[in-house]
């Protein structure tokens, strides 16, 4: 089994003190995946920047959360699944729809199965997209400014769930009530 350091704001490299002291303030507790990255003071920026830049996005909270756990199970991240559970319960998002992520069911309206669909394809096809996907997608409602949102959130995910994976990084307390695996 592989494993990575979780770094403190003490042990931590001195660029990474001050970005894991705005995780504290934010969270209350330094999650420990910011412990794993705060290794590489730019990796921690970029995926602070990244998820910032993803929250700003046109994305609702609902819409985020399928972009976001859309990626999570398809990489089946031990982490984040469960991390961004108690995020979406944080942000008012229906328990049906976080639970149909995790389990990996359909979503309950056709705009965000054609969001959940997309997600998976850039995902699985590593962009090489159709433009029938591309149709169906817009005919749904979206357009090519979500296309690159949804790349966006990738590339926040992309950071973290291949760290976690590497680091087999410990689900954070708050969160271990949302410990998930994937259906066989």
């Amino acid at each position: 089994m592989t494993t990575l350091t979780i770094q403190s704001i003490e042990s931590a490299p001195e660029a990474s003190k001050p970005l894991l002291e705005g995780s504290l303030k934010a969270f209350g507790m330094v999650p420990n995946l910011h412990g794993v990255l705060a290794s590489s003071p730019q990796t921690l920026d970029a995926y602070q920047k990244l998820h910032q830049l993803f929250m700003d996005t046109s994305f609702d909270a609902e819409e985020l959360t399928v972009v976001w756990q859309g990626i999570n199970v398809e990489h089946e991240c031990h982490y984040c699944v469960p991390a961004h559970t108690g995020i979406a319960h944080s942000m008012k998002v229906d328990s049906a729809l976080i639970e149909a992520l995790r389990n990996q069911e359909p979503m309950p309206t056709p705009k965000l199965q054609a969001l959940f669909d997309m997600t998976l394809s850039i995902v699985r096809n590593r962009g090489n997209v159709s433009q029938q996907e591309l149709d169906s997608f817009y005919a749904a409602g979206y357009g090519e400014q979500q296309v690159l949102e949804i790349i966006l959130g990738l590339s926040q995910k992309v950071i973290s769930n291949y760290t976690n994976h590497i680091g087999n990084t410990p689900v954070d307390k708050p969160f271990e009530q949302f410990a998930w695996s994937k259906k066989a």
